[in-house]
């Protein structure tokens, strides 16, 4: 039976058309010949780690599978550089595939130069990291973090360069409230993503451990730790509504009428978790608990449907 010609051995002759195959540079910079969409070939000796790299850690048994493909086809996808003094490089995206290139004992590598400042490094190599390389939650908080505390960008400028909605990019920044365990056993793959959204529902620190443990230990899916977080989350609120109905009641007492209707119209979306305090004085409060994202989001549906 013939073979499907793969291209196997061949490298990047195979893989290149011929017009973006890659310029052979050699010890010198070639930020004047090459441009962002055209590939050279770069010794390998002369590259550096990104001192902005996102990603913390590199998996051996995944380092050493890519090396060994690359030895066996040679690296596809090229990294991207900057060109840096003494006629070095620098990675801005791609150490993953370099470390294993270095692995699989190749001289040198196919990369896209660029030229950019250190703050157009630092916002180039996380967002190109984060579009492409499987960083895990908090490696992605943590450059979504970064965006905001070192290259000033808002949450809608963020959500824009890679390609996320701003309601996923503050999802990711919640995770980085948890406490550090939380955040090492998401790392570890032991929580999920789901998982934690839900941990993040409970307030106290204590209760989110608790809690994660109990998924770790039980293998607890999304949706029971929801059920289970619901039950809790009920249950503290109808303790807190008992205390504000015991300790409050001297000073609201005669209430006006329209102060309940307040009450019952709002109870019908938050489950009757709805408190009113009001002093003698006609100063106080109207407290809203719920128990779910669902809960508010039908509540504002309400609203708009009534054109408020």
């Amino acid at each position: 039976m013939p073979k499907i010609p793969t291209g196997l051995g061949r490298g990047l002759d195979a893989l290149i058309p011929k017009n973006l195959q890659a310029q052979k540079q050699p010890n010198a910079a070639p930020a004047a010949q090459a441009t962002p969409t055209s590939v050279c070939l770069i010794d390998i000796d002369l590259i550096d780690v990104n001192p902005f790299q996102p990603r913390t850690e590199f998996n051996e048994q995944a380092l050493e599978e890519l090396a060994s493909s690359i030895a066996l086809m040679g690296l596809i996808q090229p990294v991207t550089l900057r060109p840096i003094a003494g006629g070095k490089y620098q990675i801005i995206s791609g150490e993953r595939r370099w470390r294993a290139s270095r692995m699989a004992g190749l001289k040198e590598i196919p990369a896209y130069i660029r030229k950019t400042d250190d703050n157009g490094m630092l916002e180039m190599a996380i967002v190109e990291n984060i579009q492409r390389e499987n960083l895990d939650a908090i490696e992605i908080a943590i450059s979504f973090q970064r965006l905001i505390d070192e290259c000033k960008l808002t949450q809608e400028e963020m959500a824009v360069r890679v390609g996320k909605k701003r309601a996923s990019v503050a999802n990711y920044l919640r995770l980085l409230k948890l406490p550090a365990p939380i955040q090492l056993a998401l790392r570890q793959d032991k929580l999920s993503m789901g998982h934690a959204k839900c941990i993040l529902g409970l307030e106290k620190e204590k209760d989110q451990l608790k809690m994660a443990n109990a998924i770790i230990e039980k293998g607890l899916s999304v949706r029971a730790v929801e059920a289970m977080i619901r039950k809790i989350t009920e249950r503290q609120l109808k303790s807190a509504s008992k205390d504000n109905s015991q300790t409050g009641a001297a000073e609201s007492t005669d209430l006006p009428e329209y102060y309940f209707k307040v009450v019952d119209t709002l109870g019908r979306f938050f489950n009757n978790n709805v408190t009113v305090n009001r002093s003698r004085n006609g100063k106080g409060s109207f407290t809203i608990s719920f128990a779910s994202d669902s809960q508010v989001s039908q509540f504002l549906s309400a609203l708009e449907e009534a054109g408020l």
